[in-house]
């Protein structure tokens, strides 16, 4: 007898709630991602959660194995654990495949040939950027006429209605905003982060996502695909970005603020755990459950923390 197919949206696990941490492996992790990925981790485990570490190498042109690798060293160099092998987005088509012919069965999905400059000029004020529908309602013969003059394949969307969406964030309180029409394929064929997220988050039962605040304007378009997908949505938590002096962020590029060039005395965490409020800055006998000791979600400052540079 044939076993039934197992659902692809959805992993086994070993406990039913998580919290998580999910790098992209485009270049080694800077000080305000490892801020970011202690505050998920302190934050799942003093609710007894499960913490997970998952790698979104989406995209083949900015993913790199032996980035990957080193950042999961650098996680766990300040004491970070995780319950399960990590997962890579790019060994999950089939689950994502799967969403995407679920959402299509309920006619959501749709083609889109929109540039990004066409994009731009439709919305240039709205952070969100929400879409404006341009592809969302042609017919037939309308497809044929943008797919001609296009000659390019469409990346897919999914129409989700431009609704108003409300949730009480962790740490930024009660907050609002309009979900958009999400690009879930790209043209070239590769899933896209929106649709991605969701899914995993689903399938690895992750209930608590916790994350630096820029991404928090994409809670309504993921808040959506979980309805549209019949999924539960978990509870969001923005965790302010570290800062240059001038206000700039930390990214990953040339003199970044990585662990090798500012963690290299062995007060790494002793910093990171002194600027949430838990240690002194020059402890550096400090362990992880010390700070999972002393931590409060409530304590975590809601105001970017501002990096002294060492160099």
């Amino acid at each position: 007898m044939t076993p039934p197919e197992r659902d692809p949206l959805s992993l086994p696990n070993p406990s039913p709630q998580f919290g998580r941490y999910a790098p992209s492996p485009s270049g080694r992790l800077h000080v305000g991602n490892l801020r970011t990925a202690l505050v998920a981790w302190l934050t799942a485990r003093s609710s007894d959660r499960g913490f997970l570490v998952r790698i979104e190498d989406l995209d083949p042109d900015r993913s790199h194995t032996a980035v990957a690798d080193q950042q999961l060293e650098d996680l766990a160099s300040i004491g970070l654990d995780w319950d399960t092998e990590p997962i890579h987005q790019s060994e999950r088509d089939n689950a994502y495949s799967g969403a995407l012919a679920r959402l299509d069965a309920a006619g959501l999905v749709y083609p889109c040939w929109c540039t990004r400059a066409e994009l731009a000029s439709a919305a240039p004020h709205d952070p969100q950027r929400p879409y404006a529908g341009k592809c969302r309602g042609l017919n037939d013969a309308e497809r044929a006429e943008r797919q001609a003059r296009a000659n390019r394949p469409p990346s897919l969307r999914v129409s989700l209605g431009d609704v108003e969406v409300s949730w009480n964030d962790l740490l930024m309180g009660s907050q609002s905003g309009v979900s958009s029409d999400p690009v879930v394929r790209r043209a070239d064929g590769v899933f896209a982060y929106h649709l991605a997220v969701v899914v995993d988050d689903a399938a690895q039962n992750v209930d608590q996502v916790v994350r630096g605040d820029d991404l928090s304007d994409s809670v309504p378009t993921q808040a959506a695909l979980y309805d549209a997908l019949g999924l539960p949505r978990p509870t969001w938590g923005h965790v302010p970005l570290v800062v240059e002096s001038d206000g700039t962020r930390l990214a990953k590029r040339e003199r970044s603020v990585t662990l090798a060039r500012w963690g290299d005395d062995g007060t790494a965490l002793a910093k990171l755990g002194a600027s949430l409020g838990l240690c002194g800055p020059e402890d550096s006998d400090v362990t992880a459950a010390d700070l999972r000791t002393n931590f409060h979600l409530a304590s975590v400052p809601r105001e970017p923390w501002v990096l002294d540079r060492p160099f």
